[in-house]
Protein backbone atom coordinates (compact mmCIF):
# COMPACT_ATOMS: atom_id res chain seq x y z
CA UNK A 1 0.00 0.00 0.00
CA UNK A 2 2.84 2.41 0.80
CA UNK A 3 4.11 2.32 -2.83
CA UNK A 4 0.75 3.20 -4.38
CA UNK A 5 -0.27 6.73 -5.50
CA UNK A 6 -1.52 8.93 -2.66
CA UNK A 7 -5.02 9.08 -4.13
CA UNK A 8 -5.17 5.27 -4.23
CA UNK A 9 -3.82 5.05 -0.67
CA UNK A 10 -6.59 7.33 0.61
CA UNK A 11 -9.22 5.40 -1.35
CA UNK A 12 -7.97 2.05 -0.03
CA UNK A 13 -7.78 3.41 3.51
CA UNK A 14 -11.40 4.58 3.29
CA UNK A 15 -12.46 1.20 1.85
CA UNK A 16 -10.60 -0.69 4.59
CA UNK A 17 -12.21 1.51 7.25
CA UNK A 18 -15.71 0.72 5.95
CA UNK A 19 -15.04 -3.00 5.47
CA UNK A 20 -13.36 -3.42 8.83
CA UNK A 21 -16.16 -1.49 10.56
CA UNK A 22 -18.83 -3.64 8.87
CA UNK A 23 -17.07 -6.89 9.79
CA UNK A 24 -16.52 -5.78 13.38
CA UNK A 25 -20.13 -4.63 13.65
CA UNK A 26 -21.42 -7.97 12.35
CA UNK A 27 -19.25 -9.81 14.86
CA UNK A 28 -20.47 -7.54 17.65
CA UNK A 29 -24.12 -8.03 16.70
CA UNK A 30 -23.61 -11.79 16.48
CA UNK A 31 -22.08 -11.73 19.96
CA UNK A 32 -25.03 -9.67 21.23
CA UNK A 33 -27.52 -12.13 19.74
CA UNK A 34 -25.70 -15.07 21.29
CA UNK A 35 -25.63 -13.26 24.62
CA UNK A 36 -29.34 -12.53 24.36
CA UNK A 37 -30.07 -16.17 23.59
CA UNK A 38 -28.06 -17.24 26.62
CA UNK A 39 -29.82 -14.90 29.06
CA UNK A 40 -33.28 -15.07 27.46
CA UNK A 41 -35.96 -15.92 30.04
CA UNK A 42 -33.28 -15.83 32.70
CA UNK A 43 -32.23 -12.23 32.75
CA UNK A 44 -34.16 -10.84 29.79
CA UNK A 45 -37.67 -11.49 28.57
CA UNK A 46 -38.09 -11.72 24.79
CA UNK A 47 -40.07 -9.03 22.99
CA UNK A 48 -43.26 -11.16 22.80
CA UNK A 49 -43.06 -12.36 26.38
CA UNK A 50 -46.13 -10.46 27.57
CA UNK A 51 -48.02 -11.10 24.36
CA UNK A 52 -47.75 -14.80 25.12
CA UNK A 53 -49.43 -14.17 28.48
CA UNK A 54 -52.59 -12.76 26.88
CA UNK A 55 -54.36 -16.12 26.25
CA UNK A 56 -54.16 -17.00 29.93
CA UNK A 57 -55.45 -13.56 30.95
CA UNK A 58 -58.29 -13.74 28.40
CA UNK A 59 -59.22 -17.17 29.74
CA UNK A 60 -59.46 -15.73 33.26
CA UNK A 61 -61.66 -12.85 31.97
CA UNK A 62 -63.99 -15.33 30.22
CA UNK A 63 -64.34 -17.24 33.46
CA UNK A 64 -65.13 -14.19 35.60
CA UNK A 65 -67.18 -12.21 33.06
CA UNK A 66 -69.55 -9.68 34.72
CA UNK A 67 -67.98 -10.29 38.11
CA UNK A 68 -65.05 -8.21 36.93
CA UNK A 69 -67.28 -5.12 36.71
CA UNK A 70 -67.33 -4.88 40.49
CA UNK A 71 -64.36 -3.09 42.05
CA UNK A 72 -64.02 -5.95 44.54
CA UNK A 73 -62.65 -8.13 41.65
CA UNK A 74 -59.65 -5.81 41.14
CA UNK A 75 -57.28 -7.65 43.42
CA UNK A 76 -57.94 -11.01 41.83
CA UNK A 77 -57.65 -9.54 38.28
CA UNK A 78 -54.32 -7.87 39.04
CA UNK A 79 -53.07 -11.17 40.39
CA UNK A 80 -53.77 -12.69 36.96
CA UNK A 81 -52.14 -9.80 35.06
CA UNK A 82 -48.32 -9.28 35.27
CA UNK A 83 -48.14 -5.75 36.60
CA UNK A 84 -44.62 -4.95 35.33
CA UNK A 85 -45.34 -5.55 31.64
CA UNK A 86 -49.10 -5.21 31.18
CA UNK A 87 -51.42 -2.39 32.22
CA UNK A 88 -55.20 -2.78 32.14
CA UNK A 89 -58.45 -0.92 32.28
CA UNK A 90 -61.99 -2.22 33.02
CA UNK A 91 -64.83 -0.28 31.37
CA UNK A 92 -68.62 -0.71 31.37
CA UNK A 93 -70.81 -1.05 28.30
CA UNK A 94 -70.72 2.75 27.78
CA UNK A 95 -66.90 2.71 27.74
CA UNK A 96 -66.69 4.48 31.10
CA UNK A 97 -63.64 3.47 33.16
CA UNK A 98 -64.44 1.52 36.30
CA UNK A 99 -60.88 0.84 37.53
CA UNK A 100 -57.41 -0.21 36.33
CA UNK A 101 -53.80 0.91 35.75
CA UNK A 102 -54.18 2.05 32.11
CA UNK A 103 -54.75 5.80 31.83
CA UNK A 104 -53.58 6.56 28.28
CA UNK A 105 -56.53 4.97 26.42
CA UNK A 106 -59.96 6.64 26.32
CA UNK A 107 -62.81 5.03 24.29
CA UNK A 108 -65.48 7.42 23.10
CA UNK A 109 -68.82 5.73 23.73
CA UNK A 110 -70.45 2.40 23.21
CA UNK A 111 -70.18 2.35 19.42
CA UNK A 112 -66.37 2.70 19.43
CA UNK A 113 -66.16 0.10 22.19
CA UNK A 114 -68.08 -2.43 20.13
CA UNK A 115 -65.75 -1.82 17.19
CA UNK A 116 -62.69 -2.59 19.31
CA UNK A 117 -63.97 -5.80 20.90
CA UNK A 118 -61.70 -8.82 20.27
CA UNK A 119 -59.21 -6.64 18.34
CA UNK A 120 -55.66 -5.47 18.99
CA UNK A 121 -54.93 -1.80 18.24
CA UNK A 122 -51.81 0.35 18.51
CA UNK A 123 -51.86 3.30 20.87
CA UNK A 124 -48.81 5.50 21.54
CA UNK A 125 -46.29 2.80 20.70
CA UNK A 126 -48.03 0.07 22.67
CA UNK A 127 -50.58 -2.54 21.71
CA UNK A 128 -54.06 -2.66 23.29
CA UNK A 129 -56.12 -5.84 23.32
CA UNK A 130 -59.87 -5.35 24.01
CA UNK A 131 -61.51 -8.39 25.66
CA UNK A 132 -65.33 -8.23 26.02
CA UNK A 133 -67.23 -8.95 29.26
CA UNK A 134 -70.45 -10.84 28.41
CA UNK A 135 -73.30 -11.81 30.74
CA UNK A 136 -75.10 -15.12 30.77
CA UNK A 137 -77.51 -14.04 28.05
CA UNK A 138 -74.67 -13.10 25.67
CA UNK A 139 -75.03 -9.33 26.04
CA UNK A 140 -71.93 -7.14 26.18
CA UNK A 141 -71.69 -5.56 29.62
CA UNK A 142 -68.23 -4.08 29.35
CA UNK A 143 -64.62 -4.86 28.42
CA UNK A 144 -61.10 -5.27 29.75
CA UNK A 145 -58.37 -3.37 27.88
CA UNK A 146 -54.90 -4.96 28.12
CA UNK A 147 -51.91 -2.74 27.09
CA UNK A 148 -48.43 -4.21 26.42
CA UNK A 149 -45.28 -3.51 24.38
CA UNK A 150 -43.31 -5.78 22.04
CA UNK A 151 -39.73 -5.27 23.29
CA UNK A 152 -37.23 -7.17 25.38
CA UNK A 153 -37.47 -6.46 29.07
CA UNK A 154 -35.39 -7.37 32.04
CA UNK A 155 -36.51 -9.96 34.50
CA UNK A 156 -34.98 -7.84 37.23
CA UNK A 157 -34.96 -4.15 36.23
CA UNK A 158 -32.68 -3.03 39.09
CA UNK A 159 -29.91 -5.63 38.85
CA UNK A 160 -29.18 -5.92 35.11
CA UNK A 161 -27.76 -2.47 34.25
CA UNK A 162 -24.69 -4.07 32.68
CA UNK A 163 -26.91 -5.69 30.05
CA UNK A 164 -28.17 -2.25 29.14
CA UNK A 165 -24.62 -1.05 28.70
CA UNK A 166 -23.80 -4.02 26.45
CA UNK A 167 -26.84 -3.58 24.22
CA UNK A 168 -26.36 0.19 23.94
CA UNK A 169 -22.73 -0.44 23.11
CA UNK A 170 -23.79 -2.88 20.39
CA UNK A 171 -26.11 -0.23 18.90
CA UNK A 172 -23.42 2.48 18.76
CA UNK A 173 -20.60 0.05 17.87
CA UNK A 174 -20.64 0.92 14.10
CA UNK A 175 -19.78 4.53 14.87
CA UNK A 176 -17.14 3.51 17.41
CA UNK A 177 -15.58 1.09 14.94
CA UNK A 178 -15.50 3.75 12.19
CA UNK A 179 -13.66 6.13 14.54
CA UNK A 180 -11.29 3.38 15.72
CA UNK A 181 -10.38 2.10 12.25
CA UNK A 182 -10.16 5.65 10.87
CA UNK A 183 -7.51 6.40 13.51
CA UNK A 184 -5.71 3.11 12.76
CA UNK A 185 -5.61 3.39 8.96
CA UNK A 186 -4.93 7.13 9.01
CA UNK A 187 -1.89 6.35 11.14
CA UNK A 188 -0.74 3.80 8.54
CA UNK A 189 -1.21 6.28 5.68
CA UNK A 190 0.45 9.00 7.75
CA UNK A 191 3.49 6.79 8.35
CA UNK A 192 3.68 5.98 4.64
CA UNK A 193 3.71 9.70 3.84
CA UNK A 194 5.92 10.82 6.72
CA UNK A 195 8.77 8.41 5.90
CA UNK A 196 9.71 10.00 2.54
CA UNK A 197 8.92 13.46 3.90
CA UNK A 198 11.41 12.93 6.74
CA UNK A 199 14.00 11.79 4.19
CA UNK A 200 13.33 14.89 2.09
CA UNK A 201 13.58 17.16 5.15
CA UNK A 202 16.88 15.53 6.11
CA UNK A 203 18.11 15.97 2.53
CA UNK A 204 17.09 19.65 2.59
CA UNK A 205 19.00 20.08 5.86
CA UNK A 206 22.11 18.52 4.32
CA UNK A 207 21.87 20.81 1.29
CA UNK A 208 21.57 23.77 3.66
CA UNK A 209 24.78 22.57 5.33
CA UNK A 210 26.41 22.30 1.85
CA UNK A 211 26.64 18.51 2.17
CA UNK A 212 25.69 16.84 -1.14
CA UNK A 213 27.01 13.40 -0.20
CA UNK A 214 23.67 11.65 0.41
CA UNK A 215 21.05 9.50 -1.25
CA UNK A 216 17.28 9.54 -0.70
CA UNK A 217 16.49 5.89 -0.07
CA UNK A 218 12.88 6.00 -1.20
CA UNK A 219 11.83 4.60 -4.56
CA UNK A 220 8.23 4.41 -5.68
CA UNK A 221 5.98 5.28 -8.62
CA UNK A 222 3.68 7.45 -6.49
CA UNK A 223 3.83 11.21 -6.05
CA UNK A 224 6.28 11.04 -3.14
CA UNK A 225 8.56 8.72 -5.09
CA UNK A 226 8.47 11.14 -8.03
CA UNK A 227 9.20 14.01 -5.64
CA UNK A 228 12.15 12.08 -4.17
CA UNK A 229 13.45 11.33 -7.67
CA UNK A 230 13.09 15.00 -8.60
CA UNK A 231 14.93 15.95 -5.40
CA UNK A 232 17.73 13.51 -6.30
CA UNK A 233 17.92 15.02 -9.79
CA UNK A 234 18.02 18.50 -8.27
CA UNK A 235 20.84 17.39 -5.98
CA UNK A 236 22.72 15.91 -8.93
CA UNK A 237 22.23 19.08 -10.98
CA UNK A 238 23.28 21.22 -8.02
CA UNK A 239 26.35 19.07 -7.52
CA UNK A 240 27.12 19.38 -11.23
CA UNK A 241 26.58 23.14 -11.10
CA UNK A 242 28.85 23.52 -8.09
CA UNK A 243 31.47 21.36 -9.79
CA UNK A 244 31.19 23.53 -12.90
CA UNK A 245 31.59 26.66 -10.78
CA UNK A 246 34.64 25.10 -9.15
CA UNK A 247 36.09 24.26 -12.56
CA UNK A 248 35.36 27.79 -13.76
CA UNK A 249 37.15 29.17 -10.73
CA UNK A 250 40.08 26.85 -11.42
CA UNK A 251 40.11 28.00 -15.04
CA UNK A 252 40.03 31.61 -13.92
CA UNK A 253 43.05 30.99 -11.71
CA UNK A 254 44.79 29.15 -14.55
CA UNK A 255 43.88 31.97 -16.93
CA UNK A 256 45.46 34.55 -14.67
CA UNK A 257 48.55 32.38 -14.21
CA UNK A 258 48.80 31.72 -17.94
CA UNK A 259 48.32 35.37 -18.81
CA UNK A 260 50.89 36.43 -16.25
CA UNK A 261 53.34 33.82 -17.51
CA UNK A 262 52.89 34.73 -21.15
CA UNK A 263 53.01 38.45 -20.57
CA UNK A 264 56.14 38.19 -18.45
CA UNK A 265 58.43 37.29 -21.35
CA UNK A 266 57.43 40.02 -23.84
CA UNK A 267 57.20 42.64 -21.12
CA UNK A 268 60.66 41.70 -19.84
CA UNK A 269 62.01 42.05 -23.37
CA UNK A 270 60.31 45.42 -23.79
CA UNK A 271 61.73 46.59 -20.47
CA UNK A 272 65.25 45.36 -21.28
CA UNK A 273 65.34 46.98 -24.71
CA UNK A 274 63.86 50.18 -23.35
CA UNK A 275 66.49 50.34 -20.58
CA UNK A 276 69.20 49.60 -23.15
CA UNK A 277 68.02 52.54 -25.23
CA UNK A 278 67.88 54.80 -22.17
CA UNK A 279 71.36 53.76 -20.94
CA UNK A 280 73.02 53.96 -24.36
CA UNK A 281 74.75 57.25 -24.95
CA UNK A 282 74.88 56.97 -28.67
CA UNK A 283 72.42 54.96 -30.76
CA UNK A 284 72.63 54.74 -34.54
CA UNK A 285 69.52 54.58 -36.67
CA UNK A 286 69.94 50.90 -37.53
CA UNK A 287 70.23 49.83 -33.91
CA UNK A 288 67.31 52.06 -32.95
CA UNK A 289 65.11 50.57 -35.64
CA UNK A 290 66.07 47.04 -34.58
CA UNK A 291 65.34 47.72 -30.92
CA UNK A 292 62.09 49.47 -31.68
CA UNK A 293 61.11 46.56 -33.90
CA UNK A 294 61.65 44.11 -31.04
CA UNK A 295 59.70 46.37 -28.68
CA UNK A 296 56.87 46.69 -31.19
CA UNK A 297 56.72 42.95 -31.80
CA UNK A 298 56.57 42.05 -28.10
CA UNK A 299 54.11 44.83 -27.34
CA UNK A 300 51.94 43.35 -30.11
CA UNK A 301 52.21 39.87 -28.55
CA UNK A 302 51.15 41.29 -25.18
CA UNK A 303 48.21 43.10 -26.74
CA UNK A 304 47.18 39.94 -28.61
CA UNK A 305 47.20 37.91 -25.39
CA UNK A 306 45.00 40.45 -23.64
CA UNK A 307 42.72 40.63 -26.70
CA UNK A 308 42.31 36.86 -26.74
CA UNK A 309 41.41 36.79 -23.05
CA UNK A 310 38.84 39.55 -23.49
CA UNK A 311 37.39 37.90 -26.58
CA UNK A 312 37.14 34.53 -24.82
CA UNK A 313 35.24 36.15 -21.95
CA UNK A 314 32.85 37.89 -24.35
CA UNK A 315 32.36 34.74 -26.39
CA UNK A 316 31.23 32.69 -23.38
CA UNK A 317 28.36 35.05 -22.64
CA UNK A 318 24.97 33.44 -23.32
CA UNK A 319 23.25 36.54 -24.70
CA UNK A 320 25.39 37.02 -27.82
CA UNK A 321 23.22 37.74 -30.88
CA UNK A 322 24.40 36.39 -34.23
CA UNK A 323 24.22 38.61 -37.32
CA UNK A 324 23.54 36.38 -40.30
CA UNK A 325 23.96 37.64 -43.85
CA UNK A 326 24.07 36.16 -47.34
CA UNK A 327 27.43 36.18 -49.12
CA UNK A 328 29.38 34.24 -51.74
CA UNK A 329 31.83 31.81 -50.23
CA UNK A 330 34.56 31.86 -52.94
CA UNK A 331 35.35 35.62 -52.86
CA UNK A 332 35.22 35.52 -49.05
CA UNK A 333 37.81 32.71 -48.84
CA UNK A 334 40.04 34.18 -51.55
CA UNK A 335 40.23 37.42 -49.60
CA UNK A 336 41.11 35.50 -46.42
CA UNK A 337 43.76 33.39 -48.19
CA UNK A 338 45.36 36.56 -49.57
CA UNK A 339 45.61 37.95 -46.04
CA UNK A 340 47.12 34.69 -44.74
CA UNK A 341 49.74 34.73 -47.51
CA UNK A 342 51.23 37.94 -46.07
CA UNK A 343 51.90 36.20 -42.74
CA UNK A 344 52.93 32.91 -44.38
CA UNK A 345 55.39 34.71 -46.69
CA UNK A 346 57.48 35.86 -43.73
CA UNK A 347 58.03 32.23 -42.76
CA UNK A 348 58.36 30.86 -46.27
CA UNK A 349 55.14 28.87 -46.03
CA UNK A 350 52.88 28.25 -49.02
CA UNK A 351 49.06 28.71 -48.68
CA UNK A 352 46.80 26.58 -50.93
CA UNK A 353 43.00 26.89 -51.41
CA UNK A 354 40.90 24.11 -52.99
CA UNK A 355 37.21 24.88 -53.46
CA UNK A 356 36.07 21.66 -55.24
CA UNK A 357 32.24 21.66 -55.54
CA UNK A 358 31.80 24.62 -53.16
CA UNK A 359 33.14 27.27 -55.55
CA UNK A 360 29.83 28.80 -56.56
CA UNK A 361 27.75 28.52 -53.39
CA UNK A 362 26.32 31.24 -51.16
CA UNK A 363 26.05 31.06 -47.38
CA UNK A 364 23.59 32.58 -44.97
CA UNK A 365 25.54 32.85 -41.73
CA UNK A 366 27.52 35.21 -39.52
CA UNK A 367 30.51 36.07 -41.71
CA UNK A 368 32.44 37.70 -38.84
CA UNK A 369 32.27 34.56 -36.69
CA UNK A 370 33.26 32.36 -39.64
CA UNK A 371 36.23 34.65 -40.30
CA UNK A 372 37.35 34.37 -36.66
CA UNK A 373 37.09 30.58 -36.81
CA UNK A 374 39.30 30.39 -39.90
CA UNK A 375 41.73 32.96 -38.48
CA UNK A 376 42.28 30.91 -35.32
CA UNK A 377 42.66 27.61 -37.16
CA UNK A 378 44.87 28.88 -40.00
CA UNK A 379 47.09 30.98 -37.70
CA UNK A 380 47.48 27.93 -35.45
CA UNK A 381 48.63 25.92 -38.49
CA UNK A 382 51.03 28.66 -39.59
CA UNK A 383 52.49 28.77 -36.10
CA UNK A 384 53.49 25.09 -36.11
CA UNK A 385 54.42 24.69 -39.80
CA UNK A 386 58.17 24.91 -40.37
CA UNK A 387 59.72 27.17 -43.04
CA UNK A 388 59.33 25.74 -46.51
CA UNK A 389 56.16 23.87 -45.56
CA UNK A 390 52.59 24.45 -46.67
CA UNK A 391 49.08 24.97 -45.30
CA UNK A 392 46.11 23.90 -47.44
CA UNK A 393 42.40 24.67 -47.06
CA UNK A 394 40.02 22.32 -48.86
CA UNK A 395 36.33 23.31 -48.94
CA UNK A 396 33.60 20.81 -49.85
CA UNK A 397 29.82 20.33 -49.61
CA UNK A 398 28.28 17.44 -47.70
CA UNK A 399 24.54 17.78 -48.23
CA UNK A 400 23.49 20.95 -46.42
CA UNK A 401 26.81 21.18 -44.58
CA UNK A 402 30.03 22.96 -45.53
CA UNK A 403 33.38 21.40 -44.57
CA UNK A 404 36.68 23.30 -44.30
CA UNK A 405 39.70 21.02 -43.96
CA UNK A 406 42.83 22.97 -42.96
CA UNK A 407 45.95 20.76 -43.08
CA UNK A 408 49.61 21.64 -42.54
CA UNK A 409 52.98 19.95 -42.93
CA UNK A 410 53.96 20.49 -39.30
CA UNK A 411 54.61 17.87 -36.63
CA UNK A 412 50.93 16.89 -36.31
CA UNK A 413 48.90 16.19 -33.16
CA UNK A 414 50.01 13.82 -30.47
CA UNK A 415 47.48 11.36 -29.04
CA UNK A 416 46.97 13.67 -26.09
CA UNK A 417 46.58 16.66 -28.41
CA UNK A 418 43.78 14.89 -30.34
CA UNK A 419 41.84 14.51 -27.09
CA UNK A 420 42.47 17.89 -25.46
CA UNK A 421 43.68 20.42 -28.04
CA UNK A 422 40.28 22.17 -28.17
CA UNK A 423 40.12 22.62 -24.39
CA UNK A 424 40.69 26.01 -22.84
CA UNK A 425 44.35 26.77 -21.96
CA UNK A 426 45.63 23.47 -23.38
CA UNK A 427 49.23 24.00 -24.55
CA UNK A 428 50.47 20.61 -25.67
CA UNK A 429 54.11 19.87 -24.88
CA UNK A 430 56.42 22.19 -22.95
CA UNK A 431 58.22 23.39 -26.06
CA UNK A 432 55.01 24.78 -27.53
CA UNK A 433 53.77 26.10 -24.21
CA UNK A 434 56.11 29.07 -24.18
CA UNK A 435 56.68 29.73 -27.86
CA UNK A 436 55.44 33.06 -29.16
CA UNK A 437 53.26 33.68 -26.15
CA UNK A 438 51.00 30.74 -27.02
CA UNK A 439 47.93 31.00 -24.76
CA UNK A 440 46.18 27.70 -25.50
CA UNK A 441 43.02 29.50 -26.62
CA UNK A 442 43.10 29.38 -30.44
CA UNK A 443 41.38 26.06 -31.09
CA UNK A 444 39.16 26.50 -28.03
CA UNK A 445 37.87 29.79 -29.47
CA UNK A 446 37.34 28.17 -32.88
CA UNK A 447 35.35 25.33 -31.30
CA UNK A 448 33.09 27.70 -29.37
CA UNK A 449 32.46 29.87 -32.41
CA UNK A 450 31.68 26.82 -34.55
CA UNK A 451 29.11 25.71 -31.98
CA UNK A 452 27.44 29.12 -32.23
CA UNK A 453 27.06 28.55 -35.97
CA UNK A 454 25.51 25.13 -35.32
CA UNK A 455 28.74 23.41 -36.34
CA UNK A 456 31.69 21.51 -34.89
CA UNK A 457 35.47 20.97 -35.09
CA UNK A 458 37.34 17.69 -35.44
CA UNK A 459 41.08 17.00 -35.27
CA UNK A 460 43.10 14.39 -37.12
CA UNK A 461 46.52 13.79 -38.64
CA UNK A 462 47.39 13.37 -42.32
CA UNK A 463 49.00 10.13 -43.53
CA UNK A 464 52.20 12.15 -44.00
CA UNK A 465 52.14 13.19 -40.33
CA UNK A 466 50.81 16.73 -40.56
CA UNK A 467 47.87 18.13 -38.55
CA UNK A 468 44.35 18.61 -39.94
CA UNK A 469 41.49 20.61 -38.43
CA UNK A 470 38.04 19.99 -39.95
CA UNK A 471 35.48 22.76 -39.44
CA UNK A 472 31.85 22.01 -40.29
CA UNK A 473 28.70 24.13 -40.23
CA UNK A 474 25.38 24.50 -42.06
CA UNK A 475 24.86 26.59 -45.18
CA UNK A 476 22.13 28.56 -43.41
CA UNK A 477 19.17 28.32 -41.00
CA UNK A 478 20.98 26.06 -38.50
CA UNK A 479 22.52 28.66 -36.21
CA UNK A 480 21.54 29.41 -32.64
CA UNK A 481 19.80 32.79 -32.79
CA UNK A 482 20.61 33.67 -29.19
CA UNK A 483 23.63 31.99 -27.67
Amino acid sequence: MNKRPLKTQFQLAFTYIILASVVATVITYAFAVLLFMRVENKLVYPANHYEKRLPAIESYILQQQTALLASSARTALEAAIPGEGITYQVVDRNADKLYGTLDTVHIQGRTELYKLLNTTSSVQGRYVRTVPIIDGEGAVKGAVLLSYALKPTYVNESGNWWLTVIFIGALVSPFLYIILFALLFSRVVSNNINKPLRLLMEAARKIKEKDLDFEIGYHSDNELGQLSSAFDEMKTELESSLSAQWRMEQERVEMVEALAHDLKAPLSIIRSYTEALMDSGEVDDEKLRRYLGVIHENAGKSSELVRQMQYTSDMERTDTVLHAETFELAPFLERKIQAYRLEAGRKGIDIILRMEDAAGICLYTDAELLERILDNVVMNSLEYTPAGGSVSMSVALRGSRVLYEICDTGPGFSRRDLEKAVQKFYRGDDARASRDGHSGLGLYIAKQLAAKLGGSIRLRNTPEGGACVVVEHGRGGQMNENV
